[in-house]
C-alpha cells in the first residue's frame, strides 16, 4: 500500500424519504433513477458492502447488519435481489412460459423493505436485481463490484444442512468475506 485512498463521503439525504417531495412532477421512473443511479461495474461503486436479500426474516437481519457495516466502513451498500429465471416448460403442451416481473415494482418493494429495516440517512444505497442461481449471482455481483463483504441471511430450512445452501456455496467460492447472519 503505497498511497492511502482518499475517503469519499456518501451523499447526505435530507427529509424522511428521498423519493418524497424533492422530485415532484417527475415520472415514477425518473424519481427512482434519481434516487438510485444506474449501476456500472466500473468505478462508480467503490468496494461496496453487498447484502443479499430475499425477504426472509434472516435476510432482513442481514440487510440491517450490512447497512450498519457500510455506514461504519464509509462504503456504499449494494442490495442484491436474485430471483429465479421464471421460465418453465408446461408439461402437457411443452409450451415454454416466462413469468416476468415488473422491475420497477420489484425495486419499489426493495426500497420499502430497506426503509423498514434501517435508516438510509448518510448511506449511498444501490439496488441490483438479477435472475438466476442466487449463490452464483451473489458471488458474481461481489466480484464484479469488488465488494468488501457479502452479507446474507442464514437458511431457514433444515434440509439445507443436508442438500447444501447458498451460504455454504458462497463460503467456498466467493472472492470476499462472507458474513452469514441468523
Amino acid at each position: 500500500m503505497d498511497q492511502a485512498e482518499p475517503q469519499r463521503p456518501g451523499p447526505q439525504r435530507q427529509g424522511p424519504h428521498p423519493l418524497q417531495g424533492q422530485f415532484a412532477g417527475a415520472g415514477r421512473r425518473d424519481r427512482r433513477q434519481a434516487a438510485f443511479p444506474q449501476l456500472t461495474p466500473s468505478g462508480d461503486l467503490d468496494h461496496p458492502v453487498v447484502a443479499g436479500y430475499d425477504g426472509s426474516p434472516s435476510s432482513r437481519h442481514a440487510l440491517a447488519y450490512a447497512a450498519g457495516m457500510a455506514r461504519r466502513l464509509g462504503r456504499p451498500l449494494l442490495v442484491a435481489y436474485v430471483c429465479s429465471p421464471g421460465i418453465y416448460c408446461e408439461p402437457l403442451t411443452g409450451q415454454v412460459i416466462g413469468a416476468g416481473r415488473d422491475t420497477e415494482e420489484l425495486e419499489h418493494w426493495l426500497v420499502g423493505e430497506l426503509d423498514e429495516v434501517c435508516d438510509r440517512a448518510g448511506l449511498d444505497v444501490r439496488l441490483l436485481t438479477r435472475r438466476g442461481n442466487p449463490a452464483r449471482e451473489l458471488a458474481a455481483a461481489a466480484q464484479e463490484f469488488s465488494a468488501d463483504a457479502l452479507v446474507i441471511g442464514a437458511p431457514g430450512h433444515v434440509w439445507h444442512h443436508v442438500a447444501g445452501s447458498v451460504p455454504g456455496w458462497l463460503a467456498r467460492h466467493a472472492h470476499c468475506p462472507v458474513i452469514v447472519v441468523p
